[in-house]
Order: C-alpha cells, then structure tokens, then sequence
C-alpha cells in the first residue's frame, strides 16, 4: 500500500491551486446523508405473511445463496455492508418490511410493526426512509391510487396514511426527518382508450393521502414517475408529466419530485433535469441506480452518469438540498458487495464533485471565457488527484482502502451467507 498521508499532502498541493480545499471537500462528502435501500438484502420479497411473488413490473435475475431469510439477518447483513460505506447514512425501508405475528395487511399497518427497526437505527445512530409498497399484493393487480374500482383504492389510500404517519414515528425516534417515496406502478399494458380518468383518480387519491395527514410532521414526500414496466409498456399512470405537475401544483414545502435514474428513456439524463426542477423546488429526491437499456436496476456503476449528476447538485449549490438514496437489486452476485460498491461509487462521485474548482468554472463562464471553462471542465472530469483524497478519506473513516474490504466480505460470505 502506498503512503496516505503522502499522497494526500500531494493532493491538497494540486487542488489547492486551484483554490480548491481539499479538507473542507471531504467534511461536505461525509456529511451528506446517503440512504441505503434494504430491499437488495433480499431480493424486493420482504417479510409479509401473505402468499404472492413480486408484481407491479419489477424483477430480480439470479439465484445466488445467501439472501436475508428475516428481519434479523437482513440488519445483520446491512450492518456488515455498513462498514464499508464511509459517512452519513440511513437505511431506507418499504412498508413490506414490517414485523408482526400473524398476517397484518397494508391498510392496518401501524409504528408498533416497525419498531424493532427504529431500536436498531436509534443503536446506530442512523435515519430511517420509509416506502408506501403499491406492488406484490392480491389488490393491486388491477391498480391502486388510479383504480377503478373505489373500495380497491380506498384501501391503498388508507395504506398511504398509514405509511406517513410511520414516517413520523421514524422522525421522533430518530430524531432525522423521514423521506417518504411514493411510487405506483399502475398503468397498461396497451395502450387505453381513457388516459385522463386514472391520472385524475391518481391525483385525488394523493390529495386525500395527504389531507388526512396533514397534521404529521418531519416527513418529506417525493412523488416518483417511471416510464414502464414489464408488463406495463403502453401506459404509466404516473408518468414524469404528472408527477412533476403534480408537485408543482401543490407548492408545498414536504411534497417534493423523486428523479430515479432508471425511469426515463434511454436517451434521457437525470443530470440534465435538475437544473429544471430545483427552478421551482426548493428540494428534490434522487434515486441512484444504473439502468442498462431499461429501468433494470444494476448496481451502481462509478460511471458517467452518476459523475454528472452529482457535479449538477454542486455546480447548483443544492447538494445538501437534496436527498440520496441508492435503488438497485441484483440477485446474481453476493448482495453485501452490491451494496458496498454502489454506495460507495455513490459516494465517490460526491467526493470527486466537490473536488472540482466550480467558482472558478463559473467565472470562466461570466467572463465569457469559453475556452477556459471547456479546458477546466475536461481536465477535472478525468477525476485529476482523487484517488489519493479518496483513499486518506476512506482510511480516515476506517471503511477499508481500495478493495481492502472485499476479503473480508467474502469472508462472511463463506462464514454467514453461504450457510444459510
């Protein structure tokens, strides 16, 4: 292993002539709260006692041993995963996390079923997310919030009441505000004669979710679009134009737009619609994940994409604005290393953003000195001397250096996962 401190020292010279403070870029880099979604651990199945398999157009490929069987093994596994994940975290929940004897459906779902998970954040001293869960259930098989059919929807209305006032109860006990996604997966798979009326019982079914909670507090709820899913490619209830009119609309300071990464089309960017959406909203709610193709969910990759959004949410000065959390499944490898890579590439590309001279760009720009800014731009999107400040940061955090942690994930691999 080279020496730490010296390339560091080395580093901090490089960036520091370019006015950039390197310690200052680290402090930034570990404060800003990533949320870690629990559902990689196990592959989306959750811990319900209803019979059923993943519906809603989602789908996990792979097979491979070891994945959370309960609640227990799950935090075990995400605690192990946490190790190696360097600053602020929270780990981000889906309604069909809960614990209880016997079958306890989504309309009665209360705080006592998730508090052994909040004894556990409050342990760690970690937030907790929370996520309405509109899929693999005998009453969305026809939709939800947008169905047809009244008592169908009533039902998933009173889940997503119960759901925010679970996210204040994740706020009291931790003491960090819940970020609540509501996303459905409702839609067609040709294409319906009628495309208004469900957007319009999609609409009212929000109004009445947040009207009879209005009284909750310390929640933030993002309001997430997609284009489609499998078995669901004609018509999205919620597409991208409704969900951003919607929250547009409401001008409220908790209902706020969800970006996933892997919910547009394949020639359409998450980086480039920030700038759009932080012009009307003073927050947004940012779901990393890679799509290959599709919304297919792979782990995130320290690709060009993740770079550009976050260099976006620093150029813009809504990095702290904006909550993070990962969304990804892969069932075909060793779900800890998913979690570990992602969220560190997650993470890294927040360090490698704040290493960038953006004042500097940006009087580039002011001045009308395009050629500066192209060079500038260029020269530090190669990452310049990042890996030696990534490095000291990682040591510093005890989070294992380079790929110092794999070994021993594979040791718990071979230990814990693979006996199960």
């Amino acid at each position: 292993m080279y020496d730490l401190q010296k390339g560091y020292e080395l580093a901090k010279e490089y960036y520091q002539e370019y006015g950039v403070d390197v310690d200052e870029a680290i402090r930034i880099c570990d404060e800003t709260p990533i949320s870690i979604h629990c559902w990689q651990g196990d592959d989306v199945i959750g811990f319900e006692k209803h019979e059923g398999g993943l519906t809603g157009g989602i789908q996990t490929t792979g097979n491979y041993p070891g994945k959370a069987r309960n609640p227990e093994e799950l935090r075990m596994d995400l605690e192990k995963a946490m190790q190696y994940i360097p600053g602020e975290k929270k780990v981000n929940l889906h309604a069909s996390y809960l614990e209880a004897e016997g079958v306890v459906d989504r309309n009665e779902i209360e705080p006592a079923h998730f508090k052994n998970w909040a004894d556990w954040a409050v342990e760690k001293g970690i937030g907790l997310d929370f996520n309405p869960t509109y899929f693999s259930h005998p009453k969305s098989e026809k939709g939800t919030l947008s169905a047809l059919d009244d008592d169908v929807r009533a039902f998933w209305v009173e889940h997503g009441i119960r759901c925010r006032r679970i996210g204040q109860y994740f706020y009291e006990r931790t003491g960090k505000t819940c970020v609540i996604n509501h996303w459905t997966p409702d839609g067609d798979k040709e294409f319906p004669v009628d495309t208004l009326g469900p957007r319009l019982r999609l609409k009212d079914s929000y109004d009445r979710i947040f009207e009879a909670t209005k009284d909750v507090k310390g929640v933030m709820d993002g309001i997430e679009s997609k284009v489609f899913g499998i078995g669901l490619e004609s018509y999205t209830v919620g597409s991208h134009e409704f969900c951003m009119g919607y929250v547009m609309s409401k001008k409220s300071d908790h209902i706020i737009l969800t970006l996933d990464t892997g919910h547009y089309h394949p020639t359409e960017v998450v980086s480039a619609k920030l700038g759009a959406a932080y012009a009307f909203s003073d927050h947004v709610l940012l779901h990393v994940s890679r799509p290959i193709r599709w919304d297919s969910d792979h782990v995130v990759a320290y690709d060009d994409e993740t770079k550009a959004i976050m260099e976006e949410l620093v150029r813009l000065g809504k990095l702290d604005a904006t909550y993070i959390a990962t969304d990804f499944f892969d069932a075909s490898i060793n779900r800890v290393v998913a979690w570990v890579t992602g969220l560190r590439n997650t993470r890294k590309a927040i360090q490698a953003a704040l290493l960038q001279p953006v004042e500097a760009m940006k009087k580039a720009e002011r001045d009308g000195d395009v050629s500066t800014r192209l060079a500038m731009v260029q020269e530090f999107k190669a990452g310049a001397m990042l890996n030696p400040v990534w490095d000291y940061y990682c040591a510093k955090k005890n989070a294992g250096v380079g790929l110092e942690w794999l070994q021993d994930v594979k040791q718990y691999e071979a230990e814990v996962l693979s006996k199960r």
